[in-house]
């Protein structure tokens, strides 16, 4: 069973009553490999909803191209997403896994949803705050600006129910509830509002470098690194100068913050324990984290190279999750163009 939580505000409007399965929708952007932060953040309560909720998860590839440029990249990369879910349990007969792209309605509902929204609440969003704190926020693209409408249209075009993100990524449901509450304010009821679905036991998950583990920093340990480099990656971690001999404090250890999500209770213990008494050093307290990884994830990894050694079978699912998603997605994009005072499109079209 998940521990994720789904979270509204205080004064959100009670829901329907609904029969049926909830739905629960995510994306993850194809850039970069995916890295424990996107793991404990996303992939694995995602993958865990898959038992109690109706699953629709895709490729962030529309979203990726704020940055990517390169093709090869971009589909080398949504094939490692890919295989990553379905190495760690994605039951793809239960959900659909799909590519972004591969749902073309998405572009037409960002379009509805952006002239609804203000300049004024794209300027608080947080990525847009860091590029202007950065003092280059003249050389971003649109598409990093407008990124909060895209991925509220993501949310809204297949009626999901709970959306499973990360703390830092609670912001984007919100907009995402302001703008369905206004579209079906102004035109009528069209859109399901959605909750964020967060795991409260899992905190920003910090990288090697002790800041947020994040595919810009370049700080991040790949969900299936190679067991030599992931050793390597680990024995990174930056850690205080205390010595080895000297008690440490196991609650401001950047090891022992990821740690805890792979070790069982009793080892967690043990580690802290042993940190505070001294004797203890920052080294052995690596190699722990690496044997615990390794016992996590390791017996994923061959499955993982497999899958990605047949990228046919790969194109396969997307494909086959795409069919699924577009049906989901045509009649939620017909309520929108029929309240907005369009045609509804036949389907397919």
């Amino acid at each position: 069973m998940t521990d994720t939580t789904e979270t509204a505000p205080k004064n959100a409007t009670p829901p329907k009553v609904e029969t049926g399965p909830r739905r629960s929708l995510s994306g993850i952007k194809s850039t970069g490999h995916p890295h424990l932060g996107n793991y404990l953040g996303m992939i694995r309560p995602a993958i865990q909803l898959q038992d109690t909720h109706e699953a629709y998860y895709f490729v962030a590839d529309l979203h990726a191209l704020t940055t990517e440029r390169d093709p090869v990249a971009m589909r080398q990369q949504t094939y490692e997403i890919t295989a990553t879910f379905l190495a760690l349990g994605l039951d793809v007969e239960r959900a659909a896994f799909f590519r972004q792209s591969d749902v073309p309605e998405v572009a037409e509902l960002s379009w509805y949803l952006s002239c609804i929204v203000a300049m004024g609440e794209l300027e608080r969003a947080h990525a847009w705050k860091a590029r202007k704190d950065a003092g280059d926020e003249g050389a971003a693209v649109h598409g990093l600006f407008g990124y909060p409408v895209l991925m509220a249209a993501d949310i809204l075009l297949y009626d999901a129910h709970v959306v499973p993100v990360g703390k830092d990524q609670v912001q984007h449901v919100e907009f995402t509830r302001d703008w369905a509450n206004r579209f079906n304010h102004h035109f009528g009821e069209t859109f399901r509002v959605p909750v964020a679905g967060v795991r409260e036991d899992v905190m920003t998950i910090p990288g090697i470098d002790g800041r947020k583990m994040s595919k810009s920093y370049d700080n991040g340990i790949d969900v299936f690194m190679p067991t030599k480099k992931l050793k390597q990656r680990v024995m990174q971690i930056v850690t205080d100068s205390t010595a080895l001999e000297d008690p440490k404090d196991p609650d401001t250890s950047n090891v022992v913050a990821l740690y805890k999500y792979f070790a069982t209770p009793d080892e967690l213990a043990d580690m802290k324990a042993k940190m505070r008494a001294g004797g203890y050093g920052h080294g052995h307290a690596k190699l722990a984290l690496f044997e615990a990884l390794e016992r996590s994830l390791g017996p994923q990894r061959a499955e993982f190279d497999r899958l990605m050694a047949a990228p046919d079978h790969i194109e396969s699912v997307l494909a086959k999750g795409a069919e699924k998603a577009r049906i989901t997605a045509q009649g939620v994009l017909g309520r929108a163009r029929e309240k907005l005072g369009f045609l509804r499109r036949p389907a397919g079209r």
